[in-house]
């Protein structure tokens, strides 16, 4: 099998057999990407799955584009992108010829199907946070940090909602989880 093709049907694969959006497609995506193919290594799957974040679009097309760039440069962005992407136009094109929203929200097997998606699609959006703690190397004494903006988020206290600020309020919680320890080591030396 060619690079090319190889590209598209690992990314078609990807598009078609994941559920519940970028996030949940992530661990699969590196599956793929990282232990199957061998593209990339773990550490830069990280930081692609960084910047993939903070671009606008799609996560699961922009990690795509860029892997695909790595591997044959812009026709290789184009064919792993349209393999993303491809399944769920597939997907929606058939529901929106064949199910109508009457048809879903009536038909107690359709909405039983949705139903069941979704504790697989949570699933499938928590493994990825693991493994991407783990291989960050969090550790205990900062574990706390996305436990508490994660809360702070899903409460939504009628704080700032923008993500910059959680981002920060991130980065500030970072900043003394090294600086108190630091502190105290010099003031316990004089």
């Amino acid at each position: 099998m060619g690079p090319y093709l190889s590209l598209f049907t690992t990314f078609f694969k990807i598009g078609a057999f994941t559920f519940g959006g970028g996030w949940a497609m992530i661990s699969i995506i590196e599956r793929e990407i990282v232990d199957r193919h061998g593209w990339i290594k773990r550490e830069e799957f990280l930081d692609l799955l960084a910047v993939a974040q903070s671009l606008p679009g799609i996560l699961a097309v922009n990690i795509a584009t860029a892997v695909g760039d790595r591997i044959k440069g812009g026709r290789g962005s184009v064919v792993a992108a349209a393999g993303t992407i491809l399944p769920s136009f597939l997907i929606i094109l058939a529901i929106a010829i064949f199910l109508t929203p009457e048809i879903i929200k009536n038909n107690r097997v359709v909405s039983a199907i949705f139903m069941g998606i979704r504790p697989a699609v949570v699933a499938l959006i928590i493994a990825p946070v693991i493994t991407s703690a783990k291989a960050a190397k969090l550790k205990w004494k900062t574990v706390w940090i996305p436990l508490v903006v994660a809360l702070m988020i899903s409460l939504d206290l009628g704080l700032v909602s923008n993500p910059i600020f959680f981002i920060v309020l991130g980065g500030l919680g970072g900043f003394l989880a090294w600086w108190l320890p630091q502190r105290y080591k010099a003031k316990s030396k004089q």
